[in-house]
């Protein structure tokens, strides 16, 4: 095998890659017997035609794309590791030349990853977060933790309020005519929910139990089933029930029976150091994403298109998963968003690219202040994987390979280097405005 290299605009190459015919015809006798026993020649019984024969009645290039694609999974590797660049998609193949008895040949067009001419990216300006904890938000949480541990107590003495969940059965028409989906018995809903359309639920405020009433509604201009959009419907509602969510009094009882202190003051203390660590941790993030893009904004670099459609497939098998875990497919979310493949793809271009180039500037500030990852921070990595999923950290330790830790420590490099801007950065203390008058 030959391998030539030709280096393209924009940090792009081409490869050209020589197989010798031997190697070719080998993949050849090999796809063949792969494929033999399906096809069928009169005279022959199945599985036992001669590969002479089989071309001969299909064509010289029956076997031509198994043997190929047999061929490059080992030269592409081969020929990648030969050539010493530092491929970072991948290839757009092309065959130039394929036959029986003859050598193939293939290039493969890469994006190679681009250097990067770091400016500043020490003593950056970033303004600092503010991280105090009101006592609003402190209110809020207390108000969460009310709401979770509320009871619901049936009323039969009073009609329906704002806040109630009652229990109904309703009948939707359409000019009189009955429609798919407008009938239910025994459904809850809770009141001022704004569950249902229009100002349905609005309008069963003060009805009794075992009342009925015809509410009038119309379906939004933009109803997601387009036969009712925009369309009037007539509810025949009957209340079956009525239930009242109740909330303990927020006092010391509440925070021993639902917590693990004695006095509310302690649990409102514990809650506001909780809001105080998230808002710090948040703004820590804030602040490094902001030094990221700062130190990105002062490189140079020049990115090859290839890198970045990379890095937008790699987002799309995120986003796929994370919508598989939310029980959808990813046909399902493109039919209810009312989107495609393209439009996505192009709604991820300006993050790609941003990440892309975050990346490339980390890596670059890694090998320019030679940072390092060692053991060490990668035991404390198997640490805190082991802590998330509750295994030891010698089973996930196990479970990698040698090129997975030193990925593994690639990374931990790179967050080094994150931490290298922010604590080599100049923060602005946040402060408070004065008021003049008061301050007179």
């Amino acid at each position: 095998m030959s391998v030539q290299v030709e280096r393209l605009e924009h940090n792009m190459a081409k490869l050209t890659i020589e197989v010798d015919a031997k190697e070719f015809d080998a993949a050849m006798r090999r796809a063949y017997n792969k494929q033999k026993s399906s096809f069928n020649i009169p005279g022959f019984r199945k599985g036992k035609v001669p590969m002479n024969m089989i071309e001969k009645t299909y064509g010289a290039g029956v076997f031509y794309e198994d043997a190929a694609n047999d061929v490059m999974q080992t030269a592409y590797p081969a020929a990648t590791e030969e050539s010493e660049l530092d491929i970072v998609s991948r290839p757009e193949v092309d065959i130039v030349q394929i036959g029986k008895g003859q050598n193939f040949i293939f290039t493969a067009t890469v994006a190679v990853k681009p250097e990067v001419t770091l400016g500043e990216y020490k003593g950056l300006a970033v303004d600092k977060e503010d991280t105090e904890v009101t006592e609003e938000e402190i209110q809020e949480e207390l108000k969460k933790a009310q709401e979770k541990n509320s009871r619901e107590v049936e009323i039969t003495d009073r009609p329906v309020k704002e806040g109630d969940i009652i229990r109904l059965n309703y009948a939707g028409t359409i000019d009189g005519v009955p429609f798919d989906g407008g009938t239910a018995e025994n459904q809850n809903l809770t009141i001022g929910s704004h569950s249902f359309i229009d100002t349905f639920e609005d309008q069963l405020v003060g009805l009794n139990i075992g009342d009925t009433k015809d509410v009038e509604v119309t379906f939004p201009e933009e109803y997601h089933a387009e036969e009712l959009a925009g369309k009037p419907a007539t509810f025949h509602v009957e209340i079956l029930g009525i239930k009242e969510k109740q909330l303990d009094e927020l006092d010391d009882d509440f925070a021993a029976d639902y917590t693990d202190f004695d006095t509310l003051e302690e649990y409102k203390e514990d809650i506001r150091l909780s809001l105080k660590a998230g808002k710090e941790e948040n703004a820590k993030n804030k602040m490094q994403n902001a030094l990221i893009e700062q130190a990105v904004e002062n490189a140079q670099m020049d990115i090859p298109e290839a890198m970045i459609e990379s890095e937008i497939e790699q987002m799309v098998e995120e986003f796929k998963q994370r919508i598989t875990y939310q029980g959808l497919s990813f046909e399902q979310y493109l039919q209810f968003s009312g989107g495609n493949l393209d439009s996505l793809k192009d709604s991820m271009r300006p993050q790609a690219e941003s990440r892309v180039k975050g990346s490339l500037v980390l890596e670059a500030i890694v090998a320019a202040e030679g940072i390092t990852a060692s053991d060490e921070d990668l035991q404390g990595e198997f640490d805190r994987m082991a802590s998330m999923y509750q295994m030891e950290a010698d089973q996930i330790a196990a479970f990698m390979g040698d090129a997975e830790k030193e990925n593994m420590k690639r990374n931990l490099a790179v967050q080094k280097a994150v931490d290298f801007l922010y604590e080599n950065a100049n923060i602005t203390e946040a402060t408070e405005e004065l008021d003049f008058d008061e301050a007179e």
